[in-house]
């Protein structure tokens, strides 16, 4: 897919130059993989905050490599451009993702047993093949999870009553790394308690739990970057900015795909993998309003129709249609 565009402005990297290009096949791989590496040094000791420290360090490292690539090599420029959001990303984010971060540090302290349950799982059964090595009970983990946080998705999606909570997220009209976390706290609740409690009854460590909380927040990070890149094969098995991208546009043939939170296995065998040979939508968003600021967008879905009704209309905001899904209702 021809995603390298030739007429776009100067942005510090020389649009068709050899740097450019290689860099663009090189930045997923290679920032997930430094993520996964400076994640597994941490999660080595895992005596007193290592974990803790090495999990976050592998995430502001990211965090600085994609500021740095999203202002020289960007995949849509006009999307640099403030769109008065940022903080209510960041608030989301701080509201909605702080809970992994309380449950590593209360591992620190309380131990895993007493945190999640003993190997045997809630249910009392061996079910939970502990004695694998490490690497495969996390793919596991991953394919198990995944299947949960699809339908979650999807249904987040397709059922009004959740759709007004995710509608938080898919409010943004520019993807970039700092919106990764956008998401209503009660939507994160959703997604938490599906992909992870059937782990946990099935007898999952906490050290297999924290590997997916890991993959899951490098992922996340690196599809919502807006930084050129090119994938390959790569979109075929995991969730990545190119297709996400297609994720968050307003049409809902487009939008309504590509649910899997860090792989496209369910997509695939369920028929929403959706990618095509040109560039995604770069006008994202949705057809309803939201208001702009953190306090009003926690509110926001839990407000009967009509009263949304009533703010947006006093907001000057008018409908162009109303889709049948993906609406509020």
């Amino acid at each position: 897919m021809p995603l390298i565009s030739h007429q776009r402005g100067n942005t510090g990297v020389a649009h068709d130059s050899w740097l450019r290009g290689l860099l663009s096949w090189l930045a997923w791989p290679v920032l997930f993989a430094v993520c996964l590496l400076l994640t597994g040094w941490g999660f080595a000791h895992p005596d007193g905050y290592w974990p803790y420290l090495g999990f976050n360090g592998a995430y502001a490292v990211l965090i600085f490599s994609l500021y740095s690539l999203e202002r020289h090599m960007p995949h849509e420029p006009t999307w640099q451009q403030p769109d008065g959001q940022n903080l209510a990303s960041i608030l989301h984010t701080l509201s909605s993702k702080g809970s992994s971060q309380v449950l590593l540090l209360a591992n620190t302290t309380i131990g895993a047993n007493a945190l999640i349950g003993t190997e045997t799982g809630l249910l009392g059964l061996h079910l939970w093949p502990t004695d694998w090595p490490l690497w495969t009970q996390v793919i596991i983990a991953l394919v198990l999870s995944e299947l949960m946080l699809y339908w979650a998705h999807r249904l987040a999606h397709e059922w009004m009553p959740l759709w007004r909570f995710h509608a938080v997220h898919h409010s943004v009209t520019k993807l970039w790394f700092l919106n990764t976390g956008r998401f209503h706290f009660v939507d994160s609740l959703v997604s938490i308690v599906l992909g992870i409690l059937p782990l946990v009854l099935l007898g999952a460590s906490l050290e297999v739990l924290m590997w997916l909380g890991a993959v899951t927040a490098f992922i996340g990070m690196l599809t919502h970057c807006n930084v050129e890149m090119r994938f390959g094969p790569l979109s075929w098995i995991f969730n990545t900015p190119e297709l996400h991208r297609w994720h968050h546009s307003k049409r809902l043939r487009e939008g309504n795909s590509n649910y899997g939170e860090n792989l496209m296995l369910w997509d695939q065998l369920f028929g929403s993998y959706f990618r095509e040979d040109r560039r995604p939508p770069t006008h994202i968003g949705i057809t309803d309003y939201m208001p702009p600021s953190f306090p009003a967008q926690i509110l926001w879905p839990f407000l009967s129709r009509k009263r949304r009704e009533l703010i947006a209309e006093a907001a000057g905001f008018r409908p162009r249609h109303r889709p049948p899904v993906r609406s509020q209702g």
